[in-house]
């Protein structure tokens, strides 16, 4: 289910009037928020077909730690509200006795990073293919999308449903006159929206 609302999306299309058109903007918002959580880097969540904005539980296999500090885990996506479990395994059988103990890291949920305690962890990040099994629920929480990104998948989701009529053109012929449609593509307003909230293995 989308985090943006249908009320708040006909802010951006005042044509619509009534709510015959609300289940189809639902869906559109719906396929809108997956495509833009692709485009920012996230990955789907354990038992969902396609990512979302809400918060979710996800299943994360890293390599390691960050190399440039050992004691921080960076995890794939952003923000994070909370860790339910870290196995540290090279063997990837993630065993009860490969548990690191919830009071040896804490969480930096904005920039969805797990630290070590310098006193109190007895644990290390090891370094090997799937070393690192990560439990967490990342995603925004009920009512905290960024205003910004509320804003620029409204603009992307109206360009969508006006081109709905013009879907495979590239310019209609009305009244004698030819017409250029523009792109189906993420509009670069919204890519400009978006930019600080990609994940860096995304931005090139």
């Amino acid at each position: 289910m989308a985090m943006v609302t249908v009320s708040t999306l006909k802010q951006y299309l005042p044509e619509i009037t009534g709510n015959n058109a609300n289940t189809d903007l639902e869906a559109l918002l719906d396929r809108v928020e997956a495509a833009t959580c692709r485009y920012m880097g996230w990955r789907k969540p354990k038992n969902l077909a396609s990512p979302r904005m809400l918060a979710a539980t996800y299943h994360f296999f890293l390599d390691g730690p960050t190399y440039g500090n050992p004691q921080v885990l960076q995890l794939p996506m952003r923000p994070v509200q909370s860790i339910t479990s870290i196995h540290i395994d090279i063997d990837r059988q993630y065993g009860s006795d490969t548990l690191m103990d919830a009071g040896d890291y804490e969480l930096d949920q904005y920039e969805g990073r797990v630290i070590l305690k310098p006193v109190e962890s007895t644990d290390v990040f090891e370094r090997g293919y799937r070393a690192i099994k990560v439990i967490c629920e990342a995603g925004f929480s009920n009512s905290a999308l960024p205003s910004d990104l509320e804003h620029g998948i409204c603009v992307w989701a109206s360009q969508l449903h006006r081109n709905k009529a013009t879907q495979g053109k590239d310019s209609i012929t009305q009244r004698a006159a030819t017409i250029s449609i523009s792109a189906k593509n993420m509009p670069p307003e919204v890519k400009e929206i978006l930019a600080p909230f990609r994940e860096s293995n995304q931005i090139l």
